[in-house]
């Protein structure tokens, strides 16, 4: 079943509840009432997450696009310029030159 409750957050709104009871053997069951009766919890997934931008290719996208405004800052090129090119505002550029990595 579908969690029931409203929740702004769309992934919270599609948990799926299901009863401890069905899933878990007794014994794991009663050392969690031990700790928790009557309330939901979240188990989250085994497996890990992908950083930001794996999947899409964003990541890479933007790895490059910082070295080359790196790159470019280290041959002489100043802020403003910078900022212009790629269409970032000028404090932008300096987070990406100062970044420590």
């Amino acid at each position: 079943m579908l969690c029931p409750y409203k929740y702004k957050n769309k992934e919270l709104a599609e948990l799926k509840v299901t009863k401890a009871q069905e899933i878990l053997p007794d014994d794991l069951l009663k050392e969690l009432q031990q700790h928790i009766q009557g309330e939901t919890i979240y188990i989250p997934k085994k497996q890990r997450r992908r950083q930001w931008g794996a999947q899409s290719g964003n990541r890479e996208y933007y790895d490059k696009r910082n070295q080359q405004i790196k790159e470019a800052f280290h041959n002489g090129r100043d802020f403003e310029d910078l900022a212009t090119q790629y269409c970032l505002a000028i404090e932008t550029i300096k987070k990406i030159i100062y970044r420590k990595e």
